[in-house]
């Protein structure tokens, strides 16, 4: 029987309980991804976050009930806390190398974990008609998609009133659904729904900011931005565009800690 270690994390939060939970496998070398993925689902949460020791810097792997994915922002967060907190990690940034999405970093500032990611610019498309009626049949103001669909709306009561149909959705062909609206307290607000990856309603989402942060400092005309997200939850991230790279901080509390026997 081998022992392998876990902990859990509730990210972009500060409050136990809030934000989104990952949980978080540091290993001595990789697992077969077939085991990741048994892991992955039996936690049953959003995502799960694999990394092994390379040099003076960590691979990091991200799954999710479903699916290996290839970008995470609150599971790369939760990783870096667990770093910082629980294995006595002692420079103040973390580099994180990635199969699909580059090097990531995370710098710690005070209590907060700036995440350092790749922008990316949703393009506008047609919009579908299957995918508006999965989303209760409200036409957004605009509909754009790189990895995900990304709807606009007018206002955040627009989010907060959505009631999807995660069946429909789950049809959808990409791996998430965003809908966001100018903020009533912040400077926009924001949804995430991957069903299709085995995540209804993700309660806070770091990968699809990396769309919502160019979009809404176009549209704002500002570079620093504040942001919550709107699930039962909520999730609250400061972010920055700085070119073609988006900047996110947020918190972190840990849950839990303890070990998997396989």
């Amino acid at each position: 029987m081998k022992t392998i270690p876990i902990y859990q994390a509730d990210a972009f939060t500060d409050k136990l309980f809030c934000g989104n939970p990952a949980a978080i496998c540091p290993l001595t070398e990789w697992l077969p991804a077939p085991i990741m993925q048994k892991i992955a689902a039996e936690n049953n949460l959003a995502e799960t976050a694999f990394f092994i020791p390379l040099g003076p810097d960590f691979e990091l792997r991200w799954f999710t009930p479903e699916i290996e994915i290839d970008l995470c922002g609150h599971a790369t967060l939760a990783a870096a806390h667990i770093l910082f907190t629980e294995l006595n990690y002692s420079k103040e940034i973390i580099h994180f190398h990635t199969l699909k999405a580059g090097t990531l970093t995370v710098t710690k500032k005070d209590d907060l974990y700036i995440l350092d990611f790749p922008s990316r610019i949703a393009e506008v498309t047609e919009t579908l008609i299957d995918l508006i009626e999965a989303l209760g049949g409200k036409i957004p103001s605009g509909v754009y998609k790189s990895r995900d669909y990304m709807l606009v709306y007018e206002n955040e009561e627009d989010i907060s009133a959505i009631k999807p149909d995660f069946f429909a959705l789950s049809k959808i062909d990409a791996v998430g659904i965003i809908i966001t609206a100018p903020g009533n307290n912040s400077d926009f607000v924001s949804r995430f729904f991957a069903p299709s990856a085995g995540i209804n309603e993700d309660p806070v989402t770091g990968s699809a900011h990396c769309n919502l942060i160019p979009y809404w400092a176009n549209e704002l005309k500002k570079n620093k931005l504040h942001a919550y997200q709107l699930s039962t939850r909520r999730g609250e991230l400061w972010c920055e565009l700085k070119n073609d790279r988006v900047l996110m901080a947020g918190k972190a509390v840990t849950y839990l800690k303890g070990e998997i026997r396989i």
